[in-house]
């Protein structure tokens, strides 16, 4: 049979064994998109490999225990036992699957630029164990560019595979929301954007299976940018918003209330809520990645740096309202002591990665504070050079702490029992209510 016509081959048999939950759909990287995704997959009937070079996390997922909030044991359970899910670190078991999606992180080094360490080692790691006609999808948060500059040619072993037609590949952006009950890795349409056509085709076709919506893009260009376009979107208003807050501190207006009464109005505005900072993996993160990107271009993306500048300045305004209100009680910071109610990057969710708690945490350390904190989902963290543990949250806890600094509203704090035992608190979260506080709760 001629070369060629193998070459159509590979795509039309990946394609029917797609469409029929034939193949075996690798996922590489189990974190908080690979997970889930690989649940969604097993859902749809695929056979699914699950990879993490995380020995920990394999351990915990042959315990059938879940190490992400929104997951519990008993789906991870209801998975392994329809015998379709399998998970490893064995990086050999890439030469076994038909499909395999790229989730790793993409965090930024030490200088601001993109760090796509992970991404090349699943690279080298697929170099190793590549089979022909395989797709492979990345999903990590990149610059737009990333998967037809950095990817392609290492897939295509520089020139002697052909995209499209010994191998596949396209992007398609993560975009879920830990610890949002409404919307989840099912019902979130799903961007893809191939490098050619039958890449596209492929990696649709994989998705139409398991979840709501798919939608297709010219290129993983467009894909790419998609992510960082949500995100960046984010940042910016986060960025205005914090800043008004700072400037109704100065006019004394209640920035909660504003927002409150502007979100009345049924078009033209949406609403986003100042806070300590930007925490999590995406937001803090994928502007910045595009700002990047525009540097190298020559284009100064300022938008995108000043809000930086302005999410990156909040942990230090939380701390200054920490020193008023312990002024307004007589106590200096230095030799205070201080409760962190919270310290995740946001409600619910037990990842602290990025977390502007660790930052406001810091600062008060600096400033001679000693600090405590309470989280119901991080029982203890490495912070500094030892390891911190989470106290119980009493009455009498709270009545110990010269001030308590709300970060992270958990559903499952007792707001009550803070207001009414807390010396003082600083609620960045507009969680408490202030007419019950007997003037001792200070709002971000």
């Amino acid at each position: 049979m001629p070369f060629v016509q193998v070459r159509e081959i590979y795509f039309m048999s990946l394609l029917e064994k797609i469409k029929n939950r034939e193949v075996r759909a690798g996922v590489m990287g189990l974190g908080y998109v690979g997970l889930p995704l690989c649940l969604e997959f097993v859902r749809a009937g695929y056979h699914v490999v699950g990879l993490d070079s995380d020995e920990r996390k394999i351990e915990s997922l042959a315990k059938r225990s879940s190490y992400i909030t929104d997951i519990p044991d008993s789906e991870l359970i209801e998975a392994f036992e329809t015998g379709r899910f399998e998970v490893t670190s064995d990086q050999s078991v890439i030469s076994t699957v038909q499909t395999l999606n790229i989730c790793v992180p993409t965090p930024l080094n030490k200088s601001g630029a993109p760090d796509l360490s992970f991404v090349k080692a699943a690279l080298q790691a697929i170099e190793e164990n590549q089979s022909p006609g395989q797709l492979y999808i990345l999903e990590s948060t990149t610059y737009p560019g990333t998967t037809e500059e950095a990817l392609l040619p290492v897939l295509s072993g520089e020139g002697t595979r052909e995209v499209g037609k010994d191998f596949f590949l396209a992007f398609s952006p993560e975009r879920i929301d830990p610890g949002n009950p409404n919307f989840n890795t099912r019902n979130i349409p799903k961007v893809v954007g191939g490098v050619t056509e039958t890449c596209t085709a492929c990696a649709a076709a994989l998705y139409e299976n398991c979840v709501d919506t798919t939608v297709t893009v010219s290129s993983p260009r467009v894909a790419e940018m998609v992510k960082l376009l949500e995100n960046t979107f984010r940042s910016v208003n986060i960025g205005l918003v914090n800043e008004l807050a700072k400037m109704c501190h100065n006019l004394d207006v209640n920035i909660w209330e504003v927002i409150d009464a502007a979100k009345t109005k049924p078009f033209g505005f949406m609403p986003f809520y100042p806070g300590p900072g930007l925490g999590g993996h995406c937001i803090p993160i994928d502007p910045i990645y595009l700002s990047w990107k525009a540097r190298q271009m020559g284009f100064e993306a300022r938008f995108i740096e000043l809000a930086d500048q302005v999410n990156s300045s909040m942990p230090q305004f939380v701390v200054d309202l920490v020193v008023k209100a312990l002024g307004d009680h007589g106590k200096p910071l230095k030799g205070a002591n201080v409760l962190l109610l919270g310290v995740t990057y946001k409600a619910d969710v037990n990842d602290v990665r990025e977390s502007p708690a660790l930052d406001v945490w810091q600062l008060l350390e600096d400033w001679g504070a000693t600090v405590e904190y309470h989280d119901p989902y991080v029982e203890s963290l490495m912070f500094g050079e030892r390891e911190r543990t989470s106290k119980f949250l009493a009455p009498d806890m709270l009545q110990s702490m010269d001030c308590a600094i709300l970060l992270a509203s958990h559903e499952s704090l007792d707001l009550d029992m803070i207001s009414e035992h807390s010396s003082c608190v600083v609620d960045t979260r507009n969680a408490l209510n202030s007419d019950s506080g007997d003037g001792k709760i200070y709002k971000l």
